[in-house]
């Protein structure tokens, strides 16, 4: 059972959270472990199951990034290494996460670096450069820009997919598929850049 199914939804994109905040509370109540207490063990465990997966189902569900995630994941889209589950994973282990670099932003990124590696030495030092933390705050504002640019590119392939479910399209869908992934991988490797900017800035 996926976990649109636990909710009874179609595996589309674009749900309804506050009827979903109300679906999960609904059945939390009805497979609550209590009222399984006086129950054979055998239905006690499958009543612990059961809200074991509801739990499971909706804190992925609620969450538009991690919907999104599933959702491929169950279509059998291998996800990129900036998953949610691969950010995880790295805090988990201490390993160091593969950074997957969009073509078009090497550039960009690259001079980032160097500004960074620059700032860093500058700390070090006790210098403070005005002119190299006005450079890292315009490209923290480019890069949120960009940020937000490509969630509303994500937030319309969410769209695509849930017409081309509608519809039966399944070449609409492997499409819609393709561009989730690389917006997923870009959003989050812009995420990362914000952030190691912020950090530089404090």
């Amino acid at each position: 059972m996926t976990y649109f199914e636990v909710f009874g939804l179609p595996p589309k994109l674009q749900l309804d959270t506050a009827a979903l905040e109300k679906s999960f509370y609904r059945l939390s109540r009805e497979f609550h472990p209590d009222r399984f207490a006086s129950k054979p063990a055998e239905e006690q465990a499958a009543a612990t199951e059961k809200s074991s997966l509801l739990n499971d189902a909706y804190r992925t569900l609620r969450d538009p990034i991690r919907r999104t995630e599933y959702l491929l994941e169950t279509e059998g889209v291998e996800l990129e290494e900036q998953s949610v589950k691969a950010t995880e994973s790295a805090r988990a282990t201490g390993e160091q996460k593969k950074q997957i670099v969009p073509p078009d932003l090497l550039e960009e990124a690259f001079e980032l670096n160097m500004q960074l590696e620059e700032m860093k030495m500058a700390k070090a030092g006790a210098d403070n450069d005005p002119q190299l933390r006005k450079d890292l705050e315009a490209a923290k504002a480019n890069f949120t820009g960009l940020l937000e640019a490509s969630q509303k590119q994500l937030e319309a392939e969410w769209t695509s997919w849930d017409a081309a479910v509608d519809s039966g399209d399944d070449g609409a869908k492997d499409a819609a598929k393709d561009e989730m992934l690389a917006l997923l991988n870009r959003r989050s490797y812009l995420r990362n850049l914000v952030r190691d900017v912020n950090a530089a800035l404090e």
